[in-house]
């Protein structure tokens, strides 16, 4: 069995099957291209569904992040730090808003949507407290 075969085999074997990724096995990355355990190259046009238009390595990012690691790994909003207000000001600057609302997953996101629209609810369309119901499907 190839290499390419015996982790995709693994992967199935061990793995939940709630995707269906390409046959490719990806052992390293450098900007736009990506080498598989085989050693082909291939142009990543998916970069990570837009999430890595930087490229992969980009060593100013990478550097960045090992700065801030080193200092503080994860706080949670518990907490203020020191650069979170920065970085609020900066985002909504660039987006043109008057505040942000950063979060960690897609999941946190939908969250707050729902909230979001719960709220509407009790305050523009005068739904009674305690009585909105929000429903939501795939």
């Amino acid at each position: 069995m190839s290499a390419t075969e015996t982790a995709i085999a693994s992967a199935e074997a061990h793995s939940a099957h709630n995707y269906h990724p390409l046959p490719v096995v990806v052992a390293s990355a450098e900007g736009a291209w990506m080498t598989d355990v085989e050693g082909r190259r291939y142009l990543d046009l998916l970069a990570g569904y837009s999430a890595l238009n930087f490229g992969h390595g980009n060593r100013r990012l990478i550097d960045a992040a090992k700065a801030q690691l080193e200092r503080v790994t994860l706080t949670s909003r518990a907490f203020h730090h020191d650069r979170f207000a920065d970085f609020c000001t900066e985002l909504a600057a660039l987006c043109g808003m008057e505040m942000v609302l950063p979060m960690n997953t897609g999941a946190e996101a939908v969250e707050t949507a729902v909230k979001t629209a719960r709220k509407w609810g009790y305050r523009v369309k005068g739904v009674p407290d305690g009585l909105a119901k929000i429903i939501v499907a795939s």
